[in-house]
């Protein structure tokens, strides 16, 4: 996730401090992504200092309200207009972990994956209630947070998926494992 290009966005929008920035990000995307505060101005800390946000005033209190600057504002429709690059695909701990198991001695990788499908699944259920609720609501605002549910809905459903598939090899590849292992103590 780019928070640097997150925060931008919304300035894009309007000026802002960095709580108002933070609350935003989280309704906008529907609280998916734990959003820290310090992440938050460390992030325009930087922000200013690459000539991207500016800050415009204070609120009368302790807060700096920022405000981006047209290389800001070209940043920003740079990163609407070109698509998210999968260069190199995101770590993926539960594949590691599964991958790491099959090649280690006394790992029940079985039950290692009947025990991620029930996490799995009610991580689902979870999302699937969440975007229930959601979905009822009147507020077209909500949208954003729908389709954020939508996209953790539709990972968690591969990841079944996948957990599915993995026990269905294991079930395959368990004869001939057996048979080869028989074969190399004889």
């Amino acid at each position: 996730m780019s928070v640097r290009h997150s925060l931008l966005a919304l300035l894009h929008d309007r000026p802002r401090y960095g709580y108002q920035l933070r609350s935003e990000f989280h309704e906008r995307t529907g609280s998916a992504w734990p959003l820290n505060i310090g992440q938050v101005y460390t992030t325009l800390d930087r922000l200013e200092r690459d000539g991207l946000v500016r800050k415009e005033r204070g609120d009368g209190g302790s807060q700096v309200v920022y405000g981006i600057t047209d290389e800001g504002s070209g940043q920003v429709r740079a990163w609407f207009s070109s698509p998210v690059e999968r260069s190199a695909p995101p770590r993926n701990e539960l594949a590691i972990k599964l991958s790491l198991a099959l090649t280690l001695p006394g790992v029940d990788v079985t039950a290692m994956i009947r025990v991620q499908r029930a996490a799995s699944l009610a991580v689902l259920q979870e999302y699937t209630k969440s975007r229930r609720d959601t979905a009822a609501s009147p507020r077209s605002a909500d949208l954003a947070g729908l389709l954020v549910l939508d996209s953790l809905i539709f990972h968690a459903e591969a990841e079944v998926r996948w957990l599915d598939l993995c026990e269905a090899r294991m079930a395959q590849l368990a004869p001939a494992a057996v048979t080869a292992s028989a074969t190399a103590e004889r």
